[in-house]
């Protein structure tokens, strides 16, 4: 007798009990590490009830997350508690989110006051990504739209939160700089570029004058983390015509107590 054919149409669903199982481990896990995170440090019996999951499944789980570090465990109390990497996204979280959030009145007033497109930045290796901006009615005015990316070494925001860095991480972010030229104003050696930093550091603002763009400038300030190390910057930029020698100090000093104001409503330490 020939075999059964198998009837032609829906093919069986790629999502078997192996596949269900993992996502279900995933769930648990996370189920466990939230439950942690609440009680802030807790027996393996008490969690295992909490959660409703069998006692050796979750002692599983906990010391799986316990190797990637999102999960600790005291001995002398026989409990567990939230480990550093959990901690660290928490904190890589707030600080975006917080900085954003409490950033965009701030940024308003910023350009209120000078008149100028207020940007806020944050660091992704060795550029700045841009996160949000308020635009200066002046018709003539920059434009980074979100998501807009920069070399650090050409731009006013990279170049405050460069020299906010410590100086191994400085050296690190150094590594990978390019030193593209995009302009003739472009500090494209890393001689010329330590120079702007160290006077930057001085007195707590970066100048960008035409250094990505001809005939825009920019000024920037770093905003700080609850360490005190650069998280994110806040800038204001514009046609260089109107960032002339006598308006560009108290244009830096506005930026710099701009980035100061949510460096401390965000939880950070400015230091």
């Amino acid at each position: 007798m020939p075999p059964e054919r198998r009837p032609r149409g829906r093919p069986k669903s790629a999502f078997k009990e192996s596949s269900a199982g993992g996502l279900q481990s995933l769930d648990r896990a996370l189920m466990l590490l939230s439950a942690v995170a609440r009680r802030q440090s807790a027996t393996l019996s008490d969690l295992a009830r909490e959660t409703d999951i069998p006692t050796a499944t979750t002692h599983r789980i906990l010391t799986t997350l316990q190797a990637q570090r999102y999960t600790a465990f005291d001995e002398e109390r026989q409990e567990w508690r939230v480990g550093i990497e959990a901690y660290r996204t928490d904190l890589s979280f707030l600080a975006r989110t917080s900085v954003a959030e409490v950033g965009r009145p701030v940024m308003r007033r910023l350009m209120a006051d000078t008149g100028e497109t207020a940007n806020l930045a944050v660091p992704d290796g060795a550029e700045v990504v841009f996160i949000g901006q308020v635009e200066t009615p002046n018709p003539i005015r920059a434009f980074f739209p979100p998501g807009t990316r920069t070399s650090m070494h050409a731009s006013g925001t990279g170049k405050a939160i460069l020299a906010a860095l410590r100086p191994d991480r400085l050296a690190r972010v150094m590594e990978r700089i390019a030193f593209d030229a995009y302009t003739p104003g472009t500090l494209s050696t890393e001689t010329a570029l330590r120079a702007d930093l160290s006077e930057t550091a001085r007195r707590g603002w970066s100048l960008d004058l035409e250094e990505r763009h001809p005939g825009m400038s920019c000024i920037g300030a770093a905003i700080r983390d609850e360490q005190g190390e650069p998280c994110a910057g806040i800038s204001v930029s514009g046609p260089t015509a109107r960032f002339s020698p006598d308006r560009v100090a108290d244009l830096g000093t506005a930026v710099r107590e701009a980035a100061r104001e949510i460096t401390e409503l965000s939880g950070g330490r400015w230091a």
